[in-house]
């Protein structure tokens, strides 16, 4: 089908052109979206969804497309599920949500069971937020009062890296380094250590040498900051093997290896961020896994309810668990908490999604879609456009950069908004794109086909014949 033929099976369910009309002129009297200069805005409308199904989504009048960004991130195994909304419906029909402070409840409790025997080795307890911020959140403030309740009272202070992203509320952006997200928030931040990213673009080949040299040159300085400054660093946090936001900034195996060995030598939290990367997206269950190590905290969210509702999940060792647990007037509670932690409904579609994991055996699945993606991105011809560099994979996610000349590296001017472009043009092909300024990525869902991806692959090539020739 036509990313522009009317699906009949819809035709009856369709809105009025004039309902469509006055919806889109009250999105722009009430709305305002994330990330987004609503100005851009002023004549023109968002596309307004009416329906989603696998990796399509549906608009308001037929139109399809396809979902390459997992709806930022979050879809799982596709829109619709069955498994998924019968689940809600079951949780539902014995009750909603209950606050989850002196009650608790079976999809809570069976979840953090799961969570554990998935999770990496050593991670016991589970701690419910409801989005990847507060995820991070938690993790923050269980490190800093677990190095307080211990008497190690000078670590207050967080590692993080170069263009990661940990979300948006005030202290996950204090551990952000993003600067077009962050910088102008900086005067309400805790301060915190930046080192540089190390990122695989930067390494000469492709091979395991290759991808250590780019390593250890990001570790040199972190070994530096800790024979100074151990004593005041209570944690560092990484997006593991990928950082998204930051442009998709694909990391070496090693270096994750080297700094479990760096935290362990020196007393220092590794907080694993896969709020983007777990349940299966970089072609394992957890991205922790291409490094064969363990955090001590790891916070979960977006793909944990298949990407249908927000619930979190953040995962800590025993013994950071045991500096809490004491006496009530000692005052070590963890005095946390969010007004839907834990909601039944949400965990209940958590476990159903874990459920269609191991049922319909997807990460092994997915494996055939991974290979299919590779091929696509090498041999359709993309890399020999002169706008196009660093072609990059891992597992369902890839990325590549466009350049005014790729050879060179010399990037559009940025009033050309060429990524901007692109994302205007992808819905007249039946993609719906998120670039990353001139960052063009892929985050597929794990019902993605060989085939969709060739499709996916073909219809970009147009979107980029269209807009840069």
């Amino acid at each position: 089908m036509s990313p522009f033929t009317m699906d009949s099976n819809l035709h009856q369910q369709l809105m009025t052109a004039d309902q469509i009309s006055n919806l889109l002129a009250k999105d722009r009297q009430y709305v305002w979206h994330p990330f987004t200069q609503m100005k851009d805005y002023e004549q023109r409308d968002h596309v307004l969804i009416q329906r989603a199904e696998g990796i399509f989504l549906y608009d308001a009048w037929g139109r399809k497309y396809y979902d390459t960004v997992s709806s930022w991130w979050c879809n799982v195994h596709g829109h619709g599920h069955p498994r998924i909304k019968e689940a809600i419906h079951k949780q539902l029909h014995a009750f909603d949500h209950i606050m989850f402070s002196g009650l608790t409840h079976a999809p809570g409790i069976t979840l953090a069971e799961r969570l554990v025997q998935l999770a990496p080795e050593g991670l016991h307890k589970v701690f419910y937020s409801d989005n990847g911020s507060t995820a991070v959140e938690v993790a923050l403030k269980m490190s800093f009062q677990y190095w307080q309740q211990v008497g190690n009272t000078t670590k207050t202070k967080f590692i993080y890296l170069e263009g990661s992203y940990h979300g948006d509320t005030l202290g996950a952006v204090s551990v952000g380094g993003v600067e077009q997200y962050h910088a102008l928030f900086k005067p309400l931040l805790f301060h915190g250590y930046k080192m540089p990213a190390p990122d695989l673009r930067a390494a000469g080949g492709h091979t395991l040498a290759d991808e250590a040299i780019v390593a250890e040159q990001a570790l040199a300085p972190v070994r530096e900051l800790l024979q100074l400054e151990a004593e005041q660093i209570a944690g560092i946090i990484v997006e593991p093997m990928l950082m998204g936001a930051g442009g998709m900034i694909m990391t070496p195996a090693h270096y994750l290896t080297e700094l479990r060995k760096l935290c362990s030598a020196h007393q220092i939290h590794l907080i694993a961020d896969e709020v983007a990367t777990g349940f299966g997206r970089t072609g394992t269950m957890f991205a922790c896994e291409h490094a064969g190590i363990s955090p001590d905290i790891l916070c979960l969210s977006k793909g944990l309810t298949a990407g249908v509702m927000p619930l979190a999940a953040t995962l800590c060792s025993d013994t950071i668990y045991a500096a809490f647990y004491d006496d009530y007037m000692t005052q070590k509670t963890f005095f946390h908490g969010h007004s839907f932690t834990g909601n039944p409904v949400a965990c209940a579609v958590a476990l159903a999604s874990l459920e269609v994991f191991e049922e319909e055996a997807v990460l092994e699945r997915i494996q055939l879609t991974i290979r299919a993606l590779e091929t696509a991105l090498h041999g359709s011809g993309l890399a020999a456009l002169p706008y196009v560099a660093n072609i990059r994979q891992l597992g369902l996610v890839a990325a590549f950069d466009l350049y005014e000349d790729a050879q060179r590296k010399m990037p559009f001017p940025p009033e050309k908004r060429i990524g901007a472009a692109i994302y205007e043009a992808g819905f007249e092909e039946g993609l719906i794109l998120r670039p990353l300024g001139d960052t063009i990525y892929y985050w597929l869902p794990h019902c993605a086909t060989p085939e969709d991806v060739s499709d996916i692959v073909s219809r970009t090539l147009r979107v980029l014949n269209k807009v840069l020739g």
